[in-house]
């Protein structure tokens, strides 16, 4: 293209760079002086920034609702203030806290005085996961069988009364005759089904009786003939009321010679119980359980309170649903569950999540232990398939796949993990010397490691543990389990001063090895009231028990020999210590105790000698027990008296003033 006039053409630069020879100026632009008024516009120096809009936070004055175990973070955004503030009040204290970690309920509430605001704490037990109100169609409601709880006051005949009905012995399982778990069966009569729950009466099963009252239709109020109304009688009257439940009332032992049935009625009038023959609304059966008089009248009056006064219906078609009775870790199957199905059918391959643990139905079974495929409403079915045993009196249900089901027990799971951080306990003392310790004025924590069989074992012990109080000891249990007593347990133990207490459940021999070795304080109860009277008598320096047992050995069953007139022989070896014919021994299998019997016979090949050492093989026959299996452990253990020298035996209260009269 040609150029008009003599101005030479420019070459076109490339694009990306500068011509080749051709160097790049650098041009420095002086920063602009800053002019008045460029602060309050948000300049300075002349560098532009953006506007920040600082707002001051709504402070609401309230009330508000907090989750135990929330973080000071979590605190600080419910309180409206900031998480600087609620630091500076704990370091007041000597608390150095961080903005993500959890503060104690304690704490909360101190934090809440300081700031003049009203906190209300909501914890993880307290939460309804589950809607109450169910919107179900008139066609796809059908009638479903009652569900009764047997409640009462301790050996006033509950289970005797239930053994009776369905025609079991269930009463001769049970330590000291006293019903330690929760148990549901179902019976028939005149063609309809009645589902019945056994609750405990001792004092410390208050859960287990609240519980099953609240998952039932009717109560059935157990009263003695000749003892008449007691404590936990007029406690269960209060659980019926507030679970709002009719009460029929069965007088049990009338068979009894002192039995007055009428100064029973008496006594119940005063507690609000008007029977039906003197005016009043309440069925009264006269009954006997070991005389099985009366049963029938019993049953029919509870199935005309069911058909008078209750609606029993529900939809078997919707997803299955309901609570969890009772959990335990099955020798063999693993975790097993006891659920009572409320509404929905329950199928085997359901995704079922309770609480923190879920899992896939593997196998349902009855209260007989036969294996069914499905379970309607009103039916207490056992299942299993729970990664792990769930929480009694969680509500389980049925969702669609397991992946939901993971999901809900992980949040579950992080909503309980948090509160019990928040519950974390400090080291503590032993048992032994937790007095002498108290004599030199040191307030202590007593921490304990508590492992039971069941679930509702453990609520009941950890229950009646709070109860109990001192004012220079603190009780803190720091960690709870089913299934027997293992090396973890005794580790953890050691690493934080702890106890080990086992409620019907025994350490294997590598976990007694180990709590030998570690020093830990390792005990085994079957009777929840032994437990808490050792501990109470350890906190007044009281601890003086008469009998000591001495395990002297261990032996493993190998084999079996049934034999005709004599029954089963066992064929063991020693692995431990030493056998004695004198010995009490115990049937330990996979860490519970299955039995506990004297020998009948123990003999070495062909002869019968009076001890087997350790490493030899032996024939054992146990007395009135025939039930061994390969692979069960026989504990032999041995009682001896000792008197205890190192305790005084007096309270810290009424140590001083013989001292000073001195």
């Amino acid at each position: 293209m040609a150029n008009g006039g003599n101005k030479p053409q420019r070459p076109l630069r490339p694009r990306g760079g500068t011509p080749a020879g051709r160097r790049k100026r650098r041009v420095v632009i002086d920063a602009p002086r800053p002019r008045p008024g460029d602060q309050q516009r948000g300049r300075d120096a002349g560098t532009r920034q953006p506007r920040e809009v600082s707002e001051a936070p709504v402070r609401d004055t309230g009330p508000v609702t907090v989750a135990s175990g929330a973080t000071v973070k979590d605190l600080s955004a419910a309180l409206g203030v900031p998480a600087a503030q609620i630091i500076k009040i704990m370091m007041g204290v000597g608390e150095m806290v961080t903005i993500t970690q959890t503060l104690p309920d304690d704490g909360i509430e101190l934090i809440a005085t300081e700031l003049g605001r009203e906190v209300v704490i909501k914890h993880a037990d307290e939460e309804d996961l589950e809607p109450e109100v169910y919107e179900d169609a008139e066609a796809d409601l059908a009638p479903r069988p009652a569900v009764v709880a047997i409640m009462g006051h301790v050996d006033h005949g509950k289970t005797t009364l239930l053994d009776a009905i369905r025609e079991t012995a269930v009463v001769e399982t049970e330590a000291g005759g006293i019903t330690q778990h929760i148990g549901a069966y179902q019976v028939d009569h005149d063609g309809r089904r009645i589902t019945f729950l056994d609750t405990p009466g001792h004092e410390a099963f208050t859960a287990l009786r609240a519980r099953g009252a609240k998952v039932t239709d009717i109560a059935v109020l157990v009263v003695a003939a000749d003892d008449g109304v007691m404590p936990q009688t007029r406690e269960s009257i209060s659980h019926a009321r507030a679970a709002q439940v009719p009460i029929v009332v069965a007088v049990n032992k009338i068979d009894r010679p002192d039995a007055n049935p009428t100064r029973v009625r008496q006594e119940l009038v005063a507690e609000g119980l008007q029977p039906e023959e003197w005016g009043g609304t309440v069925q009264f059966a006269d009954v006997s359980a070991k005389a099985q008089e009366g049963l029938d009248d019993l049953l029919e009056k509870v199935l005309l309170v069911a058909d008078a006064e209750l609606e029993l219906t529900a939809n078997p078609k919707a997803p299955a649903s309901g609570p969890i009775i009772e959990s335990r870790l099955d020798v063999g199957r693993g975790p097993a569950a006891t659920m009572l199905v409320h509404r929905g059918t329950l199928r085997v391959g359901d995704a079922i999540v309770a609480g923190d643990a879920w899992g896939k139905v593997r196998a349902l079974y009855d209260f007989r232990g036969e294996r069914v495929k499905e379970a309607g409403p009103g039916t207490p079915i056992e299942l299993l398939g729970f990664d792990k045993p769930p929480q009694a009196g969680e509500h389980a249900r049925v969702v669609e796949n397991d992946r939901q089901a993971r999901h809900l027990a992980g949040l579950r799971g992080q909503r309980l993990r948090a509160e019990q951080l928040a519950r974390q306990a400090r080291r503590g003392p032993s048992l032994e010397d937790l007095f002498t310790r108290l004599g030199e004025g040191v307030v202590q924590d007593l921490n304990l490691v508590v492992k039971a069989d069941v679930q509702g074992s453990i609520e009941a012990v950890t229950g009646e543990l709070a109860k109990i109080s001192h004012p220079e000891v603190r009780i803190n249990v720091i960690h709870t389990g089913i299934g027997a007593i293992s090396e973890s347990d005794i580790m953890l133990a050691s690493a934080s001063s702890a106890i080990v207490v086992g409620f019907n459940v025994r350490p294997n021999a590598d976990a007694r090895m180990l709590a030998e070795r570690e020093g830990v304080d390792l005990r085994t109860y079957r009777v929840i009231y032994q437990l808490t009277e050792d501990i109470q008598k350890a906190l007044v320096g009281m601890l003086a028990p008469e009998q000591v047992e001495d395990v002297i050995g261990e032996v493993e069953v190998r084999a079996l020999f049934r034999i005709s007139r004599l029954g089963v022989i066992a064929g063991c070896y020693v692995t431990s210590g030493v056998v004695r014919r004198n010995a009490r021994v115990r049937v330990v299998r996979e860490g519970t105790v299955i039995y506990e019997t004297t020998l009948a016979s123990l003999k070495r090949f062909k002869d019968d000698v009076r001890e087997v050492q350790s490493g030899f093989e032996c024939g054992i026959q146990l007395e009135g027990f025939n039930d061994v299996k390969e692979g069960d452990v026989l504990e032999f253990f041995e009682t001896r008296q000792v008197e205890r020298t190192d305790l005084v035996v007096a309270s810290p209260a009424s140590a001083e003033p013989p001292d000073e009269a001195a």
